[in-house]
């Protein structure tokens, strides 16, 4: 087992994470691995590698060591496989039948290595008619159905900057996946192998659209249903300074502070309203209260009263916001980018930046040498364009 760099109770501390992934599904999710302990090696190809922008690779390689690989080669498929045969997890992204054409499937490696968790995160997973389709998480997200819930009542569906199926399907159901095997793997010595689609678990989490599906036969339109802005009490408001107070007094103690704090308690009985027509005309008279005061008046106005009503942070004011800086959820240092932190906490754990993210290649003759390739034996592979 070679040196980790994890701190000494961290839980997956001696947990060993062979990293084939690119971009920010299987980066992200060998990334939380990563913050808990686990060596993490992240294996780029010796061509384009992982061509994230030099922003992304900061950010969600950081406490991971890097070498760079031809699988094309036998050589490099040589290196792969003593690799995995000291490792505990494989996470790879490929498009099904890639890793079997190379010769480093689930069934190759696991014959090496039987105690092995192997994870595939795609599109489609490994099974079904769309498995060799490409997509990208619009197009997850569309096909499972959660695409039609986000926007607005003038039916036109939201793009999110916080990719729902890339990081809810492929980053933490991976995750969840890998880490059942691994605990498993523990007890009975066999790993799996673990196949994630990214569509199945965006379609997994639309549990709310299904509760409207089994209980009136049909979701709601955007805009329509309790938490997409058929509620007045739970909606965002544009303020004088065109900001976005959020609303989330769902329930009726709630609901009568807020009608108190903005000075209608008149407004209090209509906590929820069937009709349609008059949560429309309740929310217009909100909003025009709303209108009439810049955010920082709402959000001082708001301050301790408790009624579920926060300004919309940008997400530069969300990283000096007392809550999350109390939370150690930024991490600063001298001439660096913040980085966002582990947000998991434990006790016996605390969560640090062991190593920034690694150059391609940067550790691959360590790595080498762990295996017992002496100078010689790796300049020849390096000659050779099977490392880099």
């Amino acid at each position: 087992m070679m040196e980790t760099t994890s701190a000494p109770r961290a839980p997956l501390n001696g947990i060993r994470v062979l990293d084939l992934t690119r971009l920010l599904p299987g980066p992200v999710c060998t990334l939380h691995l990563a913050d808990l302990g686990a060596e993490v090696i992240k294996i780029e190809d010796t061509g384009a590698g992982d061509y994230a922008a030099p922003a992304l690779r900061s950010l969600v390689h950081r406490n991971k060591r890097a070498m760079r690989l031809d699988l094309k080669q036998p050589e490099g498929v040589a290196v792969l496989e003593q690799l995995a045969r000291g490792a505990d997890v494989l996470v790879e992204g490929f498009r099904p039948g890639v890793m079997d054409r190379l010769g480093v499937g689930y069934a190759a490696l696991s014959a090496l290595n039987p105690r092995l968790v192997y994870c595939s995160i795609t599109g489609f997973g490994q099974t079904g008619p769309l498995r060799d389709e490409p997509g990208h998480d619009i197009n997850y997200c569309a096909l499972s159905g959660v695409a039609d819930q986000l926007g607005t009542a003038d039916g036109m569906p939201a793009l999110s900057n916080l990719p729902i199926a890339d990081l809810l399907g492929g980053s933490l159901t991976a995750a969840m996946g890998l880490l059942a095997a691994l605990f498993d793997a523990a007890r009975t010595g066999r790993g799996r192998h673990v196949d994630v689609a990214m569509a199945d678990a965006a379609l997994a989490h639309a549990v709310l659209p299904m509760v409207a599906l089994a209980t009136a036969g049909r979701t709601r339109r955007t805009g329509r249903d309790k938490l997409t802005g058929a509620l007045p009490n739970y909606a965002m408001y544009v303020t004088s300074d065109g900001r976005h107070l959020a609303v989330g007094a769902l329930e009726p103690k709630f609901w009568r502070e807020f009608c108190q704090v903005i000075g209608r308690p008149d407004l209090a009985p209509t906590h929820f309203l069937e009709d349609a027509g008059a949560a429309t005309a309740v929310r217009a008279e909100v909003a025009g209260l709303i209108a009439a005061e810049p955010l920082a008046h709402w959000g001082a106005l708001f301050e301790g009263k408790q009624c579920c009503v926060t300004p919309v942070l940008r997400l530069e004011e969300a990283l000096d916001l007392p809550q999350f800086q109390a939370r150690g959820m930024v991490q600063r240092s001298e001439g660096q980018a913040a980085q966002l932190a582990c947000p998991v906490r434990m006790s016996g754990f605390q969560f640090e930046v062991t190593r920034g993210a690694p150059a391609p290649g940067q550790d691959t003759d360590a790595l080498l040498e762990a295996l017992g390739y002496d100078a010689a034996s790796r300049q020849a592979l390096r000659e050779r364009a099977v490392v880099a």
